[in-house]
């Protein structure tokens, strides 16, 4: 419980986690409101999941303050002094698991909330939330968040450099994921097995429920299948890391 205690003040004794969670919740509400407000009529009904598209980004920005969590004390060498204070890596790592972690979620339910509330002011009657598949959009988003958290947490780890893993969290969650769908044949099939395809997939992908829109590529599982997945190939990165980094220098 100490080291998460030391995590925590070291997390919270920061600005820039407190303004990377402001941003992501302010993109995801801002970008919501305004696609509501002006969406057309023309164009038939605002779309229940219209807050889960911008979800993406506000995670990105989420998932850069938990990398730099990490990448931050290998770069001022405070890791060092981490290390000392709690010998084993394991449970030092895993303690500011424990404390990024349910921070990207909570702000992950801020994102999720806020958004739908800004969207229902706009437009009540769309914005009922009254489905599961509707609860799942607008909750889901603090699982999703927290799930990314760990995959950044992980890339941290591994990388050990700010701007070394921030590139590859960009690049792997904004741009790679989407590009491997314009792959003739195959792309589809391979990007519906990919991380952050399946994280959108469980918030705005659904199958037909009420308030969700049909997924984007040729998905290996329904929504809460996707989460699963999502969560697996998390955990797996973080054993990866946990393993590399107990073998070599700090």
């Amino acid at each position: 419980m100490s080291a998460v205690t030391a995590e925590r003040v070291k997390l919270m004794s920061t600005r820039s986690p407190w303004w990377t969670s402001a941003v992501a919740v302010v993109i995801v509400i801002g970008l919501t409101a305004i696609v509501v407000a002006t969406w057309s009529p023309a164009d038939g009904p605002v779309p229940f999941a219209v807050a889960g598209y911008f979800a993406t980004f506000g995670m990105v920005v989420v998932m850069v303050m938990a990398a730099v969590a990490v990448t931050s004390e290998y770069r001022f060498g405070t890791i060092r002094t981490t290390f000392q204070a709690v010998p084993r890596r394991t449970p030092a790592l895993l303690a500011k698991a424990a404390v990024v972690v349910p921070v990207a979620g909570v702000v992950g339910l801020v994102a999720g909330f806020g958004a739908w509330g800004a969207a229902w002011l706009i437009s009540p009657t769309a914005m009922s939330l009254s489905t599961g598949a509707e609860w799942r959009i607008v909750a889901g988003t603090g699982l999703v968040w927290a799930i990314a958290a760990v995959v950044a947490l992980a890339v941290g780890i591994l990388v050990r450099q700010t701007a070394g893993a921030v590139t590859i969290l960009l690049v792997w969650a904004l741009l790679l994921e989407n590009l491997v769908g314009l792959i003739p044949r195959v792309g589809a099939d391979i990007q519906g097995w990919l991380p952050f395809v399946n994280a959108t997939n469980f918030l705005t992908g659904g199958g037909g429920e009420a308030g969700a829109t049909p997924s984007m590529s040729a998905m290996a599982f329904g929504p809460w299948g996707s989460l699963a997945w999502f969560a697996g190939i998390a955990v797996v990165l973080m054993v990866i890391a946990l393993v590399v980094a107990n073998r070599r220098d700090a």
